[in-house]
C-alpha cells in the first residue's frame, strides 16, 4: 500500500535530518585549529579571486576605453590619409584596418557594390587578421560614431598581381577560386589599393592560412577587432560606409599577461598567508592545548595544578585568570571539606572515647555493686560505687551539655547577640572567681594599650600599664561572653601552678579591619600581627571599628608552638591525664572560639614573654564615624545613634 504524503513528508525530513546530522558529526569531529586554517584559506581565496576579476574587468575596460578614443579621435586623419598609409603597408604592418562600401552605385567588375579595403594589417607569413563586417552597405544594428566589437577571420596573402589598362577602362581582378572571405566581401576587390577607374591596379589575394603558417600569428590574428563606423560624404552627397578598426590582440595579451601575474601573486598570497595563518593558529592554541593538559592532571585529582598566565587584556590570558581563580576556590573548598570530613571523624572519635570513659566507670561501678551486695560490708560499698557512678554521671553530663552547645553554635542557635553587655563588670567577676579558687595567686589588673612601631626592628605591639579599667559595653550575648571568660579562668586555674602569677588585661582601641574580616582570620600569631597594624593604621587615621581588646596572661609551664593551633580544636588537651584529673573536657576553647566567632570576634593563643600562655580577646563595639570638625561632634555626639554591625540599633 503506498504511504500517505503526510508519511513522505517526514521520511524525507528524517531523512534530510540524518544526512545533516552526519555532516556535522564528521565536520565536528575536525580539530579547531584546522578549521581556523581552512576558513583562513578559503578567506584569501575568495579575496584574491574577487581581486583579481575586478584589476581584470577594469583595466579591459580601460584598455576598451583607450582603443574607442584613439579610434575616434584618429579616424578623420586616417580617412584623409589613405593613400599614404596603404604605401606604409608595402614596408611593413600598420594598425589600423579600413574598408569602403560604397552605396551611391558605384559597382565593381562583376556588377557588384564595390568594396574597397585600402588598410589592412600583414603579420608574419603574411596571415592578415580580417574583421567580420556586414556587406553591401548594410549598417542595421549599428551606430554610426559608436564602436563596436566584432570576430575575425584569418586570411593568408598569396599572391599580389599588377594590372594595366586604358584609363577609361578598369581593370578586373584575377582572383583566386577561393577569394571570397567569410565576411562575405571579395578578396579581389578588397586588395584594390586604388579609386575605381584607376589606371594602375594591385590586387591581393587572400586563403585561409596554410599548414605551415606562423602559429603566433594565426593566435593574434584570431583576436577579436573594435570597429567604428562612419559615413564618407563627398560634395554634400553620402557615398559610402567606412569601417576604422584597431585589433584587440594588445588588449587582450596585456590582459592575459595580467591575469597570470595575478594568478601567480594570488597562489603566492594564499600559501603564505596559510603557512602564516598556521603558525599563528599553532601558537594561538598552545595555551589552550595547555590548558588541557592541566585540566587532564587535575581530572586525576592534582588539584595544585594551575594554567600558565598569559597577558589578561587576550582571550586566552583572561580564560586563564578566571580558570586559575576558579581552580584556587575549588582547591580551597575540597581542602576545607576535607578538614571538615577529618575533623568531624575525630569529633565523633573523640566523643565516643569520652563517652565511653564514664559509661565503663558506671557499668563497672554497678557490676561491682552486683557482686557486693550479698556479701558483709555491702551497704558501705555500695555508697562508695553510688559516689563513683555519680561522679561518672556528672562528668559525662558536662561532656553532653558542651557538646549540645557547639552543636547550637554551629547551626547559628543558642546565642543572641542582639543585646547588651557591660563587659567590664563581666571580666571583674571572672577576677574575683578566680581569686577565689586560688587565693594565693597574684592577680594583676592592667590597662591594655597600643605600643606605636619605633623601626622595623621593633613593630607596633600591644602593651600592658597599671590602670584602672574604663567601662566598656558593646552588642552581644552576656551570658555566652561569661563562658567564654569562665572557660579561659578555668583553664588558668586547672594548669597553671597555684603560686604562679596572672595579669588580666582590658581596654578600648580603633583598628582598620571590617569585624567579619577579622572573625575570620585563623587563631595563629600571624592573625594577631594583623590586628596589631590595623590597630596602628585605625589610631593614626581615625578609621574603621572601635574593638575592645581582652588579654589574660599566665606564667605557667605554656603550650609548644606547634601545639599552640590545635588548642582551639575540639577534645585537644595538652596532658589528657591531667585534663581529666581537673575536670577538663577539651571542649572549652572550641565553644569560646565558637562564642567569639559568632560575635564577629577574634580569639588567639600567643607565647608569654618568660614562659607562658595568652589569651587576647578581640569584640566590636562600634563602627567609627566619619571624620567631623570638633565643634559640629560636639553638638551631635549626645543625639547620634550607635549602629550595631549585628543588623540592630542601639542608643548610646
Amino acid at each position: 500500500m503506498p504511504a500517505s504524503a503526510p508519511e513522505a513528508v517526514a521520511r524525507m525530513k528524517e531523512h534530510h535530518n540524518r544526512k545533516k546530522n552526519m555532516f556535522f558529526g564528521h565536520f565536528d569531529r575536525i580539530s579547531l585549529s584546522s578549521k581556523l586554517v581552512a576558513c583562513t584559506i578559503a578567506v584569501l581565496l575568495i579575496g584574491v579571486s574577487v581581486i583579481s576579476f575586478s584589476i581584470r574587468a577594469l583595466v579591459s575596460n580601460y584598455m576598451l576605453s583607450k582603443t574607442d578614443n584613439q579610434l575616434k579621435s584618429q579616424s578623420q586623419m586616417v580617412f584623409e590619409n589613405i593613400v599614404t598609409l596603404a604605401k606604409n603597408d608595402n614596408a611593413g604592418p600598420n594598425s589600423y584596418f579600413l574598408q569602403i562600401q560604397y552605396t551611391d552605385g558605384t559597382l565593381d567588375n562583376e556588377g557588384n557594390p564595390l568594396v574597397v579595403t585600402p588598410l589592412m594589417p600583414q603579420l608574419q607569413d603574411g596571415i592578415v587578421s580580417v574583421p567580420v563586417l556586414p556587406t553591401d552597405g548594410d549598417t542595421s544594428g549599428i551606430t554610426f560614431g559608436q564602436p563596436f566589437t566584432t570576430q575575425a577571420v584569418v586570411k593568408q596573402v598569396v599572391q599580389v598581381q599588377n594590372n594595366s589598362s586604358d584609363s577609361n577602362n578598369t581593370t578586373k581582378p584575377q582572383t583566386d577560386p577561393n577569394t571570397q572571405d567569410d565576411a562575405g566581401n571579395d578578396a579581389g576587390n578588397s586588395g584594390s589599393k586604388n579609386a575605381p577607374n584607376s589606371s594602375n591596379s594591385v590586387t591581393t589575394i587572400l586563403s585561409n592560412p596554410s599548414s605551415n603558417a606562423n602559429h603566433a600569428a594565426v593566435s593574434t590574428a584570431r583576436s577579436p577587432w573594435r570597429i567604428l563606423p562612419m559615413t564618407f560624404t563627398e560634395n554634400g552627397k553620402e557615398r559610402a560606409v567606412v569601417y576604422i578598426g584597431l585589433s584587440l590582440s594588445d588588449q587582450i595579451d596585456i590582459v592575459s599577461t595580467l591575469s597570470r601575474y595575478c594568478v601567480v601573486v594570488g597562489i603566492a598570497v594564499v600559501l603564505l598567508g596559510g603557512s602564516l595563518a598556521t603558525l599563528i593558529i599553532q601558537h594561538t592554541m598552545t595555551p589552550l592545548k595547555r590548558m588541557e593538559k592541566t585540566a587532564a592532571k587535575i581530572a586525576a585529582g592534582d588539584l595544585s595544578q594551575r594554567i600558565p598566565s598569559a597577558p589578561e587584556n587576550t582571550e586566552v590570558g583572561s580564560l586563564a585568570a578566571s580558570l586559575n581563580t576558579m581552580l584556587t576556590r575549588i582547591e580551597l573548598s575540597f581542602h576545607e571539606q576535607e578538614e571538615t570530613t577529618d575533623k568531624m571523624k575525630r569529633f565523633v572519635s573523640d566523643a565516643s572515647h569520652e563517652l565511653r570513659t564514664p559509661l565503663a566507670a558506671i557499668h563497672g561501678y554497678a557490676e561491682l555493686y552486683k557482686m557486693q551486695r550479698d556479701m558483709p560490708g555491702a551497704l558501705d560499698r555500695a555508697d562508695e560505687s553510688i559516689e563513683h557512678i555519680e561522679r561518672s554521671s556528672q562528668r559525662m553530663t558536662v561532656l553532653v551539655e558542651d557538646l549540645l552547645s557547639l552543636a547550637r553554635l554551629d547551626e547559628g542557635r543558642g546565642i543572641d547577640v542582639t543585646g547588651t553587655v557591660k563587659l567590664s563588670s563581666l571580666v571583674t567577676d571572672a577576677v574575683d572567681d578566680l581569686h577565689a579558687l586560688d587565693p594565693d595567686r597574684a592577680i594583676g589588673r592592667m590597662l591594655i594599650g597600643l605600643e606605636p612601631a619605633r623601626d622595623l626592628n621593633h613593630p607596633a605591639s600591644l602593651s600592658l600599664t597599671e590602670g584602672d579599667w574604663p567601662t566598656i559595653t558593646l552588642p552581644g550575648d552576656a551570658s555566652r561572653l561569661r563562658q567564654v571568660v569562665t572557660n579561659i579562668v578555668g583553664n588558668i586555674h586547672r594548669y597553671t601552678p597555684i603560686d604562679s602569677s596572672a595579669e588580666i588585661a582590658l581596654g578600648v582601641m580603633p583598628a582598620a579591619i571590617d569585624p567579619k574580616q577579622l572573625s575570620g582570620l585563623p587563631a595563629t600569631d600571624a592573625s594577631m600581627r594583623r590586628f596589631v597594624e590595623a590597630a596602628e593604621v585605625g589610631a593614626s587615621m581615625s578609621t574603621g571599628y572601635r574593638y575592645a581588646v581582652l588579654r589574660f596572661v599566665d606564667h605557667g609551664p605554656g603550650v609548644p608552638d606547634e601545639s599552640r593551633p590545635k588548642i582551639f580544636e575540639r577534645f585537644y588537651t595538652a596532658d589528657l591525664s591531667r585534663a581529666r584529673e581537673k575536670g577538663g573536657t577539651g571542649l572549652g576553647m572550641a565553644i569560646a572560639q565558637s562564642v567569639v566567632k559568632a560575635h564577629h570576634g577574634f580569639i588567639c593563643a600567643t607565647a608569654t614573654d618568660g614562659g607562658g600562655l595568652t589569651f587576647t580577646v578581640v569584640l566590636p563595639i562600634e563602627q567609627m564615624p566619619a571624620a567631623q570638625s570638633a565643634q559640629t561632634a560636639g553638638k551631635t555626639k549626645e543625639a547620634k545613634q550607635k549602629s550595631s554591625w549585628f543588623g540592630g540599633e542601639r542608643k548610646s
